[in-house]
């Protein structure tokens, strides 16, 4: 079972699988988020798990209207071999 939330006073969305959190990092100014940092545990690598919590927060900023900037590296990939998240991305990005 996978428990997602925006933890805002860190900063940061998590989704909490069996115990460990798998979490990426943001700022956020106005009505544009920039993915800092992603991070899952070694205990849950090679499981998909990453890709889901990016799904899972494009899916949160995209109900808020907001517009990514992915600094994060992991991030940009993932929408790059998703391109219909392409729309989310701010302007020069």
């Amino acid at each position: 079972m996978n428990e997602f939330k925006d933890n805002a006073e860190k900063k940061r969305f998590e989704l909490i699988t069996d115990g460990f959190i798998s979490f990426i990092e943001y700022t956020l100014s106005l009505n544009q988020i920039i993915f800092t940092h992603t991070v899952v545990p070694d205990e849950l690598k090679g499981k998909g798990i990453g890709s889901l919590l990016v799904k899972l927060a494009l899916e949160n900023i995209n109900e808020r209207n907001l517009k990514l900037k992915p600094l994060c590296p992991f991030t940009a990939l993932y929408i790059k071999r998703h391109p219909e998240w392409s729309f989310i991305l701010a302007v020069n990005t």
